[in-house]
């Protein structure tokens, strides 16, 4: 008997939570097989996989290791989606520089991010993790990027945002990008108190985001040209 696209879904989102590589890119495949867009494979298999493997680490059910496994599994099936996310005919949006900050080697979200946002037409530039301050300021320096997003998945981590932003503001570097930040234990508020120009707590969200701090950033550049 042949699976429905919600079993299908449901055992990759299984895959990625058992932190199983091969069966989470044998699903991705069969998913597409089974005519699954890409944006469905990740909205509803691979995403929720990595939100409950995200809460089963928050409540200390998992650790480290099996964060890093699971999300290798997700990245490996990303990869299979990735052109196609790429060739969605999605018209052509700007140019975004994202990384991990410094003393933080999480990648699952910003990669899953990073994936999006090329889905939607954005060229993005990843500079991985553990992103020292002065690595972001030297990139916008010889960069022409219109948004720089800093991931950052620890609460001891997070200062290292503030000091990546002061850093561009001694280099006189702040007023060339957006700054967007997230991460799990990022909010809105925090994002305030720091002078971040834009708050995701998703992808979906960074997408969106993105796309307003871009238009927010042509209106200004118009109106300086006036």
């Amino acid at each position: 008997m042949a699976l429905s696209s919600t079993d299908i879904l449901d055992k990759v989102r299984d895959a990625v939570i058992q932190g199983d590589t091969k069966e989470t890119v044998s699903g991705t495949n069969r998913a597409l097989v089974a005519g699954l867009s890409a944006n469905v494979i990740l909205d509803k298999g691979i995403i929720p996989g990595l939100q409950e493997v995200g809460d089963l680490y928050g409540r200390g059910e998992y650790f480290l290791p099996e964060l890093l496994i699971s999300g290798d599994a997700a990245l490996n099936a990303l990869k299979l989606l990735e052109p196609l996310l790429s060739t969605s005919g999605t018209t052509s949006q700007g140019k975004f520089l994202i990384g991990t900050v410094e003393g933080d080697v999480h990648n699952i979200g910003k990669d899953i991010v990073l994936t999006m946002l090329k889905g939607n037409g954005w060229k993005v530039t990843d500079l991985g993790v553990d992103v020292p301050p002065e690595e972001f300021c030297s990139a916008i320096e010889r960069g022409d990027f219109d948004i720089l997003g800093l991931s950052s998945l620890l609460t001891t981590t997070m200062a290292k945002s503030v000091a990546t932003i002061e850093g561009l503001k001694k280099a006189g570097l702040r007023g060339r990008v957006k700054i967007m930040v997230g991460g799990a234990p990022v909010t809105q508020e925090w994002a305030d108190k720091i002078g971040a120009d834009g708050y995701a707590k998703d992808a979906a969200m960074a997408c969106k985001v993105a796309a307003v701090l871009l238009d927010k950033s042509q209106k200004e550049g118009r109106n300086a040209g006036t």
